[in-house]
């Protein structure tokens, strides 16, 4: 193998792949990308035995081949030559020589047929959709994904199609988040769980313009965007029924300005309990009371201006878990609903319920976190 790139075309590609190559590996050959050169094209790949990145360049090819090389070690080397520079690189025997000016390195090498790669996922249906619509469903409920749970069906992003509606829910069972978009057709229903790694991954690939294919299979999803193709395996579970916990219409529902409410809750949960992170709402057509304790005896106390119809009512929640609602609803203005004292709470956008798309958080109400008081 004998090929020669601009330093830019070969960062680009080593970039794009380089999120799933872990730093500390029990198989030295995940630390390694594949490279496969071709007809005037490099083929960059990464996997972690869970998501897997393809990404393309343009390269001279003097003479065409695959092999393996540490990840890191090369795209360390492709930042630090200069700018505008001429890569070559060359297999010889079993070390890969890079050289750039007068600069040169000699890489250890593994075998291209130790490495394991995603061939076909079987898709069972494949679904056309925008990348900006894709993105704001990952946007809107990611914060809301599960983290190390002992409920593995939890870690990750539930993508549910049917009808004219692609839909993404998360939850970390404290709190649910939901969006959807109308897609052009009708689609077969189905439901794949994305594991939390492989939605962090495509989220940072997409650029936000253009449309893409959705690849769903049995065990695999895969998504080609601007020139990287990306699979993920997905988790093998079933995802809670979530239909059944969002809240139904309530007459009690306070409408604020989601920039002051946001502002008041940040300024209120400075003196919040560390490890809790507990904030009290106080509720009433006066206006909201926002109240916060901690165990050094310390407590915050702010006042804001509402629209709230209903009974007074008093909650308590996890700041960061109101605060990430609030990031996610779009418009300058956030409707919240609540049942009663001891039941969960809604947050969306005021006129979004019926709307193609929208946008829904809901809160699970937890006694634990007033423990503090």
């Amino acid at each position: 193998m004998k090929f020669t790139a601009a330093r830019e075309a070969l960062l680009k590609p080593l970039q794009a792949v380089i999120g799933v190559v872990e730093r500390r590996q029990t198989m030295p050959i995940l630390s390694n990308v594949l490279m496969v050169a071709r007809d005037g094209q490099l083929s960059v790949t990464a996997t972690d035995l869970e998501v897997e990145l393809v990404a393309d360049a343009e390269v001279s090819t003097e003479s065409g081949g695959e092999i393996t090389v540490s990840g890191r070690k090369l795209l360390d080397i492709c930042r630090a030559v200069p700018e505008g520079s001429e890569i070559h690189v060359s297999l010889s025997g079993e070390k890969l020589a890079v050289r750039a000016g007068r600069s040169k390195f000699n890489l250890a090498t593994l075998p291209a047929a130790e490495f394991p790669v995603v061939e076909d996922i079987k898709a069972g249906q494949t679904i056309q959709v925008s990348q900006a619509a894709l993105g704001r469903l990952i946007e809107k409920t990611h914060f809301s994904m599960a983290q190390q749970d002992v409920r593995y069906y939890l870690n990750g992003m539930l993508l549910e199609t049917g009808g004219k509606y692609l839909r993404a829910v998360a939850t970390d069972g404290h709190r649910l988040a939901l969006c959807q978009a109308e897609l052009g057709g009708k689609i077969d229903e189905q439901q794949v769980i994305l594991p939390r790694k492989g939605v962090l991954e495509l989220q940072r690939l997409m650029s936000g313009d253009g449309d893409l294919n959705i690849e769903l299979g049995a065990n695999h999803i895969r998504i080609q965007l601007d020139g990287i193709r990306f699979t993920s395996k997905l988790i093998d579970g079933r995802f809670p029924e979530y239909e059944r916990v969002i809240p139904k219409e309530s007459p009690n529902e306070l409408k604020a300005d989601r920039g002051a409410f946001k502002g008041a809750l940040q300024r209120t949960a400075i003196l919040s309990n560390e490890k809790y992170r507990g904030i009290r709402l106080v509720i009433r057509d006066s206006g909201v009371v926002l109240q916060a304790h901690n165990p050094e005896q310390e407590e915050a106390e702010e006042e804001l201006e509402v629209e709230y119809s209903g009974e007074d009512i008093e909650i308590g929640f996890n700041v960061n878990y109101l605060l990430d609602a609030l990031g996610a609803v779009e418009g300058d203005e956030v409707t919240l609903s609540v049942q009663d004292s001891n039941s969960s709470c809604l947050i969306r956008q005021p006129g979004n319920e019926a709307a193609a798309e929208r946008t829904m958080i809901r809160l699970f109400r937890a006694a634990r976190l007033l423990s503090d008081r």
